[in-house]
C-alpha cells in the first residue's frame, strides 16, 4: 500500500492517498465522463441508494462544488429502482480525472490502471465496489469476483491477485457479451478480501461486511484442494497437434485426456491460438 501522510495538505485525486486511490477506480469502473456544449461536462456516479453514503464521501473529498440526489424510476430490472447520483461539473476536476485515465464518452473497453504512481490494494478495492462482488456461491463457497470489458484491467487484477494468493488466472473474454469475469473462490476469495478490505478503509458497506463474512469459512475435511493448474505453452500445442490424437498426448504430456481433448478442440475451431511453428 502506498505510504500516505496524512497531516500533508489535500490535492484533489492523488492517488498516493488511499482514498482518492478507491474513488478513482470506483469512477473509473462505474462513472462517465461527458462533453457539453463548449467547456461544459460532467462527471457522474449513478449507484442503488442503499449506497448513497460513498457518493456523500465523494462529495467531502471533493473540494469542487458537487452533488448527491435521488430518483425513482422503472428499468428492465425493477419496477421500482431507487438510485442515486453524484455530479461534479468543475472544468479544472474533469481535467485532473481525464488526464489520469477516465476518458470522456464510452471507455468499458480501453480504461487502464493509472501510469502514475497510487495505492494500488484501495484503487483496486474501488474497482471491484462498482464492478465487483464478494459474497457467497450457492454452494456456500467463498467467492470474490470482478467483471471488465478491458483487457488491461482484467490483466492487471490477474497480476495484482497473484502477489497476494499465489493463485495464477488467464483472463479470457466470455462468449455471451465479450467481457471478462476474473473469479476467486474459497482461500483465494478470502486471502483477497482480507487484503483489500482492510480495518478502516473507504469502501460500500455492504461489501466491506461481505469480505469480513467469508472470513469465517474453514475449509471441510473431506474437501480436496487442487493441484495448480498448469498453462499450455506453444511446445506442448505443436506437439499435441503433432499427434493429433487425446489419448496419446495425454501419456505424452501428463495431462489428462479429456484435458487434451478440449485443447486440441479450441486449437482446430479457432477457439485458441494457434502455435506458431
Amino acid at each position: 500500500m502506498a505510504e500516505h501522510d496524512p497531516s500533508a495538505p489535500v490535492r484533489f485525486m492523488d492517488l498516493q492517498d488511499p482514498r482518492y486511490a478507491y474513488v478513482f477506480g470506483f469512477l473509473q469502473a462505474d462513472g462517465h465522463l461527458a462533453r457539453g456544449t463548449g467547456q461544459k461536462g460532467r462527471l457522474t456516479a449513478e449507484i442503488n441508494a442503499r449506497d448513497i453514503h460513498i457518493l456523500h464521501e465523494f462529495q467531502r473529498l471533493t473540494p469542487y462544488y458537487s452533488s448527491v440526489t435521488e430518483r425513482v424510476r422503472t428499468t428492465n430490472f425493477a419496477e421500482r429502482h431507487h438510485s442515486a447520483t453524484w455530479t461534479l461539473c468543475a472544468l479544472e476536476a474533469r481535467t485532473i480525472v481525464n488526464e489520469l485515465g477516465i476518458p470522456y464518452g464510452k471507455k468499458s473497453r480501453i480504461i487502464r490502471p493509472p501510469r502514475v504512481e497510487f495505492s494500488r490494494p484501495d484503487y483496486i478495492r474501488g474497482c471491484i465496489d462498482a464492478d465487483g462482488s464478494i459474497g457467497w456461491t450457492a454452494w456456500g463457497i467463498p467467492i470474490l469476483s470482478f467483471t471488465s470489458a478491458s483487457t488491461a484491467m482484467a490483466a492487471y487484477l490477474c497480476h495484482y491477485a497473484k502477489k497476494i494468493t499465489g493463485t495464477e488466472r488467464i483472463a479470457g473474454r466470455n462468449t455471451r457479451d465479450q467481457v471478462y469475469s476474473i473469479t476467486y473462490y474459497k482461500e483465494q476469495a478470502q486471502q483477497l478480501a482480507e487484503h483489500l478490505y482492510y480495518p478502516g478503509c473507504l469502501a460500500l458497506e455492504h461489501k466491506k461486511a461481505n469480505a469480513a463474512a467469508i472470513q469465517t469459512w474453514v475449509r471441510p475435511a473431506d474437501m480436496r484442494i487442487a493441484p495448480p493448474r498448469r498453462r499450455w505453452t506453444q511446445t506442448d500445442d505443436r506437439e499435441l497437434l503433432r499427434l493429433n490424437d487425446p489419448a496419446a498426448a495425454a501419456v505424452a504430456l501428463d495431462r489428462g485426456e479429456h484435458s487434451c481433448y478440449m485443447r486440441l478442440w479450441r486449437i482446430r475451431t479457432g477457439q485458441g491460438p494457434r502455435p506458431t511453428e
